[in-house]
């Protein structure tokens, strides 16, 4: 006698950020930016010194086109990328 054990793994991931939406496109986190046509490695979230994510084209673009010193878009303090 054969006895045949089938399973089926589901896996999903979550970028671990306060919000589920970016503050400038307000488009969801698990999603992408709207440059981008999909999530991941070429969307990822970045992180200011205030605790604040935003996907990577979202912020670059916030920060060149500021005209003096860049603020955080959510609480206006400094911005400053998270190291």
């Amino acid at each position: 006698m054969k006895v045949k054990i089938l399973w089926h793994a589901v896996a999903s991931w979550t970028w671990d950020a306060q919000d589920e939406t970016c503050g400038i496109c307000r488009m969801a986190f698990d999603g992408c930016c709207p440059d981008c046509k999909l999530p991941g490695d070429d969307c990822p979230l970045i992180w200011g010194a205030c605790n604040h994510a935003f996907h990577l084209h979202c912020i670059l673009k916030w920060v060149n086109s500021q005209t003096s010193q860049a603020h955080c878009p959510m609480c206006r303090r400094e911005w400053q990328f998270k190291g």
